[in-house]
């Protein structure tokens, strides 16, 4: 692994070995035992867009690491946003940093950054994907779940980047997955393309329902992502009946998880009621941000 820009280009002994270093990461951090795989490791975190969990969690997990990680606005604080062209910040990052790790709107800005810069690059979300999401939440699944391989998942809601690394990373792990998208906000095209090869390992409907009936987790995440806020109103009409509530989680089965990568928009996309009752693996879901994004750095930067 060069990279982390998407999942489609991992195989499943490397997602398996990302979530078993996570794990590990996760068993030595509650023993107060940090591993110094970053000591004299520099990171950039370029971020064009707001982040809570990724900034937070790379912030803390690189200094438990004994590295440092140096917060940069891409939006405000650097000559990108006055138009420096995005193959001469990656050359110039590339010279100071031993990584980057950058959140942006488009996919395709990453894979420039990664091309140019000659550092391993991440991805800390685009409007594509969002790998280190589905990698904290493939760990989690597991933790409860004790596998993977063989797990029916479902997820409601917008077909967007959750729902594209969703669908690549679940279904190379060895689950069903049905995902239930609105006509118009179905997942991307060649990941959808993905994943034919899985057959009936994967459906894409609009029945809501049929993603929660016999599920062994259920997915779901905001109707309105970053970016999108003149759509709101429009969003929540199209969006209407696809709430995760008790009755929809009535059809999956009794010990079925809920995934939801936050930040809550509580009685839109998820009911008050199921985000509590489900809050304890949710939240186990945002704390293994940091051991999977631990994990990702060790790989890329000291050979875990």
């Amino acid at each position: 692994m060069k990279h982390l820009l998407k999942l489609s280009g991992l195989s499943a002994e490397e997602i398996g070995h990302i979530l078993d270093v996570a794990a590990e990461f996760k068993r030595l951090h509650r023993q107060g035992i940090d591993p110094q795989d970053l000591r004299g490791k520099a990171v950039a975190l370029l971020f064009g867009k707001n982040s809570t969990r990724t900034r937070t969690s790379l912030e803390v997990g690189i200094h438990q690491m004994g590295g440092l990680g140096t917060y940069l606005n891409a939006g405000t604080e650097l000559q990108i946003a006055r138009g420096e062209p995005i193959q001469d910040t990656a050359r110039v990052l590339g010279r100071y940093y031993d990584a980057i790790v950058y959140r942006t709107f488009k996919q395709s800005d990453l894979e420039a950054l990664a091309h140019w810069s000659g550092v391993p690059v991440i991805s800390g979300m685009t409007d594509y994907a969002h790998p280190l999401q589905v990698l904290a939440d493939l760990l989690t699944v597991r933790e409860y779940k004790g596998r993977l391989e063989g797990l029916r998942a479902g997820f409601v809601g917008d077909g967007y980047n959750m729902a594209n690394s969703l669908i690549v990373g679940c279904l190379t792990m060895g689950m069903t997955l049905v995902a239930a998208c609105p006509k118009g906000y179905r997942p991307a095209a060649d990941v959808l393309f993905f994943a034919k090869q899985f057959g009936d390992r994967f459906r894409l409907v609009t029945d809501p329902d049929e993603a929660a009936r016999d599920a062994d987790v259920l997915f779901t995440d905001v109707w309105t992502s970053m970016g999108m806020e003149r759509e709101t109103e429009r969003r929540r009409r199209d969006f209407a009946g696809y709430t995760l509530d008790s009755a929809r989680m009535a059809l999956a089965k009794p010990d079925c998880l809920v995934q939801h990568p936050l930040p809550a928009h509580r009685g839109e996309e998820i009911a008050e009621d199921v985000l509590e009752a489900h809050a304890a693996e949710i939240f186990d879901e945002a704390e293994n941000r940091l051991h999977v994004e631990k994990a990702v750095l060790a790989i890329l930067l000291a050979g875990r």
